[in-house]
This record gives C-alpha cells, structure tokens and sequence, in this order.
C-alpha cells in the first residue's frame, strides 16, 4: 500500500513538472493574466478538494493535493484571458462533481479536466472558445479586447492553417494557453512515457486513430498537410497527454489501453471532419468513459481468472505430493 501510495506521489510530481513548463510558456505568450488563472484553479481545487472530504467525514491528506494537476491541466486547456469565476466554478465542478461523488481520487470514473472543460463548453462555450493573439498581454483585471477565433477553428471550417511548422512547433498561433506548445508536449510525452506516468499504450493508440484516419480521409488536398494538422490542433497532442493517457482512467494493459485510445482518436476525427467539431477529443474521451470501464473490468476478470487458476494448480500440485508421500 505505501509502495502504491509513494508511486501515485511520483506520478503526480512528474505530471505537475511538465505542466509548469507549459505553464511557463504560457506566460511568455500571455503574461501574468495566465499565472492569475493557474493560481486561481489550483486554489479552487484545493477548496472544493477540502470541503467535499470534510462533507464526506474523510481526511485531507498530502495524497489529495493531486486534485492540483487537474485544476492546471483544466486552466491550461482555457484561454489566458478566461474569466476567472468562471474558472473557479468549473475546477469546483471538477473536483466535487466529476470526482469526489463518484468516490474520490482511488475511484476514478473520468478525468475531473475533461469533465470541467465540457461544463463549461455547455454553459459558457462562446467565452472558452474566444482567444487573444500570442504576444497580446492582457492585465489582471483588464478586460479582453480583440479576441480571435482559435487556429483549429479557422482549420476546421477552412482547411487552412496560416503558420509555419517553427511557429507550430513553438506554439505561436492562437489556441487554448498550453494545449498549443507542440515541441514542449512532444518532449513531455516521451518524458512521461519514459517514466511510466502516463498509458503509452493510450497515447499511441490516439495518436495512430487520429494520424490514420487524416492519412486516409484527409481534411486537405495533401496527405501530409492533413495529418500534420490533424495532429497539431483540436488539443490533440495535449488530450492525448493528460486526459486519455491519464493512469487513473486508462485500462492498466497496454493492449487495452491502445484499442481505448484507438477509438478516442478515430471518433474525435470523425467529429472533427464531419462536424468541424472544435476540440472533439476532450468531449470524446469523457462520453468513451463506458469503454475505459469496459476494459478495466475486463482485466479484473482476466487477473482473478488468472490468481483461481493458479491457486489451483497450488493445490494439484500439493495433493500429489501429499499422495507421494503417503504411497513412500
């Protein structure tokens, strides 16, 4: 238990390590005005975290500050200029609704993030959608102005994607603060793999449905053009890092985990192509939560199969020694 408790801690660590560099960078695009936001989520989570325990007669202890993470990955997937009640709810709604009700940080149903991001999208989808320009900085208490639609929209509805692959590379087209920083997500995901903190096997199988089906139903005239750009917008890179390949919610087996990414990533193309369903992925992966549960009981059934079988053949193998022994 402490060895599985010291490991949820590490993860946790190196989870939180990537996201401040993309925080980071944020910062470098929007200012302060983003750092405001991130410190707003994380101190709503720790709230919500605090009176949801207390309300269940549980204890606050140093393991449910991962609550944390996911009020960074939600204010990550915002725009810098978010308002910040708004904000506030959705990380409350995150941490109480989507996570404390269906038992908490040991039972996990879907990423807390995820949900977050589609309650806002339904209640206040105008304003999560609406971004300024990198380079525009806008003060604490300054209201937006000159809001822009987001790169992946333009790319949705048009086919076209007006920037360089140095510019996509670093993040400099409009987006969500720290969904849009591909070389930074690209190196945390090979860190995090590398580390065992996230599913390799969910985030391969999202990134192949996604690249596969742009590769055969381009959504432009060129085959590479389509799935580089399938990749690089709609929050792609970014769910595929912090929400589908979350180890709380992705089947253990890398086997499982790959066809549960799979899925996300061919549906979400789907949408996207059909639809021009802006940053289809987040909503998929909360609606694919049946199949994530699917999975993980179809494991569980495995391994008990597995641990009968065995013990089994402990007492074949027992038996005849007995009666070894006996015959001697």
């Amino acid at each position: 238990m402490l060895k599985k408790a010291r490991k949820e801690r590490l993860i946790w660590l190196d989870i939180m390590l990537t996201l401040l560099t993309l925080e980071l960078m944020s910062y470098f695009y929007y200012g302060i005005r983003s750092v405001v936001l991130a410190g707003v989520c994380i101190a709503a989570a720790v709230f919500a975290e605090l009176v949801s325990l207390r309300l269940m007669k549980r204890k606050f202890s140093a393991d449910d500050l991962t609550c944390t993470s996911d009020a960074l990955i939600l204010a990550l997937m915002f725009p810098a200029v978010m308002d910040f009640k708004i904000a506030f709810i959705a990380v409350v709604f995150a941490v109480v609704a989507a996570k404390n009700i269906f038992g908490g940080r040991l039972n996990m149903i879907f990423s807390p993030a995820a949900a977050g991001y589609v309650f806002v999208l339904t209640s206040w989808g105008r304003k999560l959608l609406q971004f300024t320009e990198p380079h525009v900085k806008t003060g604490v208490f300054e209201a937006p102005s000159a809001l822009v639609n987001s790169a992946s929209h333009t790319f949705n509805f048009t086919g076209v994607f007006k920037h360089s692959d140095f510019e996509i590379l670093l993040g400099n087209f409009s987006g969500p603060s720290g969904a849009v920083s591909i070389l930074l997500l690209a190196v945390a995901a090979g860190v995090l793999i590398f580390r065992r903190s996230i599913s390799a096997g969910a985030f391969i199988g999202t990134i192949f449905g996604t690249g596969f089906l742009a590769v055969v139903t381009p959504a432009v005239q060129s085959r590479t053009d389509s799935l580089k750009y399938s990749l690089v917008t709609n929050m792609v890179l970014f769910a595929a890092v912090y929400i589908i390949s979350d180890v709380r919610i992705a089947p253990k087996r890398d086997y499982y985990a790959f066809f549960y990414g799979l899925f996300v990533g061919v549906v979400s193309y789907i949408l996207v192509l059909t639809g021009a369903k802006e940053n289809a992925i987040v909503i998929v992966s909360v609606l694919f939560t049946p199949v994530a549960l699917g999975f993980r009981n179809l494991e569980n059934k495995i391994e008990t199969a597995a641990m009968e079988y065995e013990t089994g053949r402990g007492l074949i193998s027992c038996q005849t020694e007995e009666e070894g022994a006996l015959s001697e």
